[in-house]
């Protein structure tokens, strides 16, 4: 991306040049014309003897006028001399004032001079942009902006937190090596993640569902691992996802149509869903045609990539696993989730893990199992284990559910779906361990423990626990419970409505900065301080998906931004994100930097935000002025292409938008940059 530099101050001065010139040349020829006239007066009232009397008495043009209808000039008649000597005084002081226009008059010398060096042409290509915010803030006592080169190619697949060195340090008990483990400030990169040889931009939606460049994503173990189950191919230069599943083999669709015959997914009930041990997310890839958001999670393990597939397809996933700590994400959150061969051991530590599916769930929300131990009497001997054993597991899992107030809806084939209640009216708990309150949803690094999450307080047995919410579309400008209710700090419904419309307006003035928003270029899209929602809903469309990330130093409302029926998650910026490198089409920093300015460096969040983005994507920043030119500074080493534009709202706002776009670049290779400077 490129714009036009700074030039209106030069073409001004030297239109101004020009303008003087012009003027010098016109005063030149009104002095001779006046001189002229001054002598042609002189003769014809000299005989009258009136030139005398208009001097004294100092009169102007009219009454020069009248003298000449007092003393008609037929009264004398004059001489052809008199003529002639008129006419040549005219000639002689034209001419006198053309020499001094020429140049080699006293007084025209240096008009003459500027008149050789100005150039007069139109210009047609002036640029009447605001130019202030161009200008560097230069700190004395700060040195010049670094210039970071690129981190060696071995860091192409780099994940900060969730490395396979660091995590092979940790202790292998409830999968805590593979939680996430950032490294100390000593061992940061400082550098650029580079894209591997032969990258190329994503194939746009929904091609992309089925269709990967290998060279975006250059591991091919799982079109061999997975090769029975239909997870992935490898052709000619592409990988083919045919949608295929462990457990849904001949793919997920009609896996789905089963889910939906005792699921409301089609009309809406259902929007947002889970999917733990997600593998290459055909599931949610293919939720998406039903309207329903899928927030995707698998570890980074022996299973390479998985993860990174999935958000190279346009389907929203993070590196994660349900291990001692709590998932990143608001109670009540899901309207589903689903376990499809997950491998995860539910019964493992008295049900901690299905106890932190349920608090995640939403009353009323319902949980799929496929696999392991569901139909344990035809697969014991495939899964090498006894019947007994997966008769007791499947029990145990019951017995679970019935504690969380769940109730079995259907078992078939290889399926169970169980559905939690709406609220605690019924259930039968005896002597169940209930959690103890803590402050809202605070579950970053917070030890998972095991207790059940109590349902919000109703009045009536039909009541549903913590509010009914409005089926989608209609919820995501509906007022989200947790707001009507009072249960977020500082916001009202009127707060909420007026931000809805404030963001409206945002998103249509980032449109006319850069038309290609709202289009299937940028597919992945994330939110970096997401607030209420009102980015991602502005932007709702079947062409992008928002991942809307509420930093857990700030307000909390992620769980206002789930009742709206979008997706999101928790995030520390001063950390590495829980994603590959170049997952993201379009980033969206809102207030992020004045947010961090006292917590960390601007160089860790710019360093993190380049390793997300793909190559030739974009970034908006929206802060303080001030802040942004700092910004600014640094991205200005980064193979980052920058402008500054006003708000909205005009130049006196002093809060700007920074639009940022990341040159195409590899590692390996110099001189490969999109930059206008290589």
């Amino acid at each position: 991306m490129y714009w036009p530099p700074p030039t209106w101050g030069r073409e001004r001065k030297d239109s101004l040049h020009c303008k003087a010139n012009r003027s010098r040349f016109t005063y030149s020829a009104k002095r001779a014309l006046l001189w002229s006239s001054f002598f042609l007066l002189f003769f014809w009232l000299k005989d009258k003897g009136e030139f005398v009397k208009i001097v004294d008495r100092v009169i102007w043009v009219p009454t020069l006028i009248m003298v000449s209808k007092h003393n008609p000039s037929g009264n004398k008649k004059r001489s052809p001399l008199s003529i002639f000597a008129v006419i040549g005084l005219c000639c002689f002081f034209y001419i006198l004032g053309a020499w001094q226009r020429s140049g080699f008059g006293k007084g025209d010398s240096i008009a003459l001079e500027v008149t050789k060096q100005a150039d007069c042409s139109i210009f047609t290509n002036l640029n009447f942009e605001t130019h202030h915010n161009d200008v560097e803030i230069v700190e004395p006592s700060k040195p010049k902006a670094q210039v970071f080169k690129p981190c060696d190619i071995k860091y192409t697949d780099y994940t900060p937190c969730q490395e396979q060195d660091r995590a092979m340090k940790f202790p292998r008990d409830n999968m805590i090596y593979r939680e996430r483990h950032c490294p100390p400030e000593e061992e940061k990169l400082h550098c650029l993640i580079p894209a591997p040889k032969g990258y190329m931009t994503p194939f746009e939606w929904p091609k992309s569902r089925d269709y990967v460049h290998y060279a975006n994503v250059p591991h091919k173990s799982l079109t061999v691992e997975k090769a029975v189950q239909n997870w992935v191919q490898f052709k000619g230069n592409v990988f083919k996802f045919p949608g295929g599943g462990t457990m849904f083999p001949q793919g997920a669709d009609a896996y789905i149509d089963e889910l939906a015959s005792v699921i409301p997914i089609a009309d809406g009930s259902v929007r947002t869903a889970l999917d733990t041990g997600c593998g290459v997310a055909s599931w949610g890839a293919y939720m998406l045609k039903r309207n329903v958001l899928a927030m995707s999670f698998a570890p980074r393990d022996n299973h390479e990539a998985q993860v990174q597939f999935a958000l190279e397809r346009g389907v929203p996933a993070v590196i994660g696993v349900l291990g001692s700590i709590n998932l990143p994400y608001p109670t009540r959150a899901f309207d589903m989730a689903q376990c499809s061969r997950c491998l995860i051991p539910w019964t493992a530590n008295d049900g901690m893990y299905l106890m932190e599916v349920d608090r995640v769930l939403r009353p009323g929300g319902y949980w799929v199992l496929s696999g392991p131990p569901i139909n344990w009497k035809t697969y014991y001997q495939i899964w090498k284990r006894t019947k007994e054993d997966l008769k007791a597991e499947q029990k145990k899992i019951e017995e679970l559910a019935e504690q969380l107030c769940w109730e079995k809806k259907y078992e078939k084939g290889d399926i169970a779906i169980f559905r939690k209640k709406v609220n605690d009216k019924s259930c039968r708990r005896n002597s169940a361990n209930m959690c103890k309150p803590r402050g809202s949803d605070d579950v970053w690094y917070k030890k998972m423990e095991t207790c059940i999450t109590p349902f919000p307080k109703v009045s009536s047995a039909s009541e549903v626990a913590g509010g009914e919410l409005k089926k989608f579309p209609a919820r995501l400008f509906a007022v989200p419970p947790r707001i009507s209710k009072g249960l977020v700090e500082g916001v009202s419904v009127e707060t909420y409505q007026e931000d809805n419309k404030l963001w409206k307006k945002h998103v249509n003035a980032y449109k006319r900065i850069n038309r290609l928003i709202g289009t299937a270029r940028y597919r992945n899209v994330m939110d970096m301080n997401a607030g209420l929602g009102g980015f991602a809903a502005a932007l709702e469309s079947p062409k992008s998906w928002v991942m809307n990330v509420v930093p857990t130093i700030g307000k909390d409302t992620l769980g206002v931004i789930y009742e709206r029926g979008l997706i999101g998650i928790y995030h520390d910026w001063c950390e590495g994100f829980s994603t590959y490198p170049r997952t993201y089409d379009l980033m969206h920093a809102n207030g992020v930097f004045s947010l961090y300015q006292d917590k960390c460096s601007f160089e860790d969040i710019l360093l993190e935000m380049d390793r997300i983005l793909r190559p030739e994507g974009a970034v908006i920043f929206r802060d303080d002025v001030d802040v942004l030119n700092k910004v600014r500074k640094i991205a200005g080493g980064m193979r980052w292409d920058t402008k500054m534009n006003d708000h909205e709202d005009g130049p006196l706002v002093p809060e700007k938008i920074l639009v940022a776009v990341k040159q195409y670049w590899v590692g390996g290779i110099k001189g490969n940059s999109t930059s206008s400077a290589e």
